[in-house]
């Protein structure tokens, strides 16, 4: 493939498989159905109360695109990948979320699905050295009880554990990943296993998700969601609240309540 084909890969490929990132897919000032705090933390009109008013049980974090930035490993690697098995930029869109062997699965015959998943797994394990946290990622992380927060990703274990050392984010004990479920994003198994492992029930749980089939299947499980405006446009993702990273939001126990998580909107500096 000649160099403007493999440009044309770059360029487009970061819209595609898993978590095909963007460092800024829209200014944090956004607006949705022309609702806007002054800090760019933006609500959706559903009818359903204030996701700023209510506590939850616990909190299960996607990881790409949530708390991980690795756009530019994703783009390298999926661009590799497309390349050696001939496959247009067009093939890849649409998939944003979903697991890389679902991708591979719809794209190539079943014969060659088991090796075309093997390569892009070795890709992408090798490729971790500028993966970086997300701000305010590791500080949510941080601020929740061990028992009450979890990661769902639609990374596999091995992929999830090496991005989320890379970008110094402590793993925390509950990781739900492709190999944990029987189907991934956007179904709700992720993170209906992942309330499972904590114990609590998926309806009190608050979901954190830049993905809009992730998104999709935080709904589909009952939980409440939280989108992040990292990867994907605003007016495309369906939530009770829509921030611009979590940076701009603080996690915390209330005293007294036996663990429950509240959350609430901040300033950039904190205040």
């Amino acid at each position: 493939m000649d160099k403007r084909s493999i440009n044309s890969h770059s360029r487009q490929i970061r819209h595609s498989p898993q978590c095909c990132r963007g460092r800024a897919a829209t200014d944090p000032a956004v607006t949705v159905l022309g609702r806007a705090s002054r800090i760019g933390v933006v609500q959706s009109n559903d009818p359903s109360p204030d996701l700023f008013d209510r506590d939850f049980a616990a909190v299960i974090f996607d990881m790409d695109g949530t708390l991980v930035d690795s756009t530019p490993a994703i783009v390298r690697t999926w661009t590799t990948w497309a390349i050696e098995h001939n496959i247009t930029a067009e093939q890849l869109q649409g998939f944003h979320g979903v697991p890389s062997g679902d991708v591979i699965r719809s794209l190539l015959p079943a014969d060659r699905a088991d090796a075309a998943i093997a390569r892009i797994d070795e890709l992408e394990i090798a490729d971790v050295a500028d993966v970086i946290a997300l701000p305010g990622a590791a500080d949510a992380l941080a601020a929740l009880p061990p028992d009450r927060a979890a990661i769902a990703t639609s990374a596999n274990r091995s992929l999830a554990l090496a991005r989320l050392t890379a970008a110094g984010i402590e793993v925390p004990e509950v990781l739900v990943t492709v190999d944990d479920v029987t189907r991934g994003k956007p179904a709700p198994d992720p993170f209906l296993v992942a309330a499972e492992r904590l114990g609590q029930d998926p309806a009190d749980c608050l979901v954190v998700e830049d993905a809009p089939k992730g998104l999709a299947a935080a709904a589909a499980a009952g939980c409440a969601r939280l989108a992040v405006v990292t990867t994907t446009p605003a007016e495309e993702l369906e939530a009770d609240a829509i921030v611009p990273d979590l940076g701009v939001v603080r996690f915390a126990a209330i005293a007294g309540e036996q663990g429950r998580i509240r959350i609430r909107h901040v300033f950039r500096d904190g205040s």
